[in-house]
């Protein structure tokens, strides 16, 4: 009786530790796809900064353009207070 109980232990046993194998490799799976996803995003990252800094050079220039073709006039805030209330 006790031999039954023995094998059928071994057996529970050995069922667990198959499961816990298949839950290694699907975590291992679920990690490297992980790892790739986080590669793409820093790769899409890199190239959102780029867009983003030759965007800022391109408006840098057209306000200089600007600034150069009309020169800065102060206009006081309370002038557009004015114009406001005037409509």
């Amino acid at each position: 009786m006790l031999s039954f109980f023995l094998i059928g232990l071994s057996l529970v046993l050995t069922g667990i530790v198959g499961l816990l194998f298949f839950y290694l490799f699907y975590l291992d799976r679920v990690f490297r796809e992980r790892k790739k996803y986080l590669h793409k995003l820093e790769k899409r990252s890199e190239w959102l900064a780029e867009q983003l800094d030759a965007s800022n050079e391109l408006i840098a220039k057209q306000r200089k353009l600007i600034d150069t073709q009309h020169p800065k006039t102060e206009i006081l805030d309370d002038a557009w207070a004015e114009v406001i209330d005037e409509r």
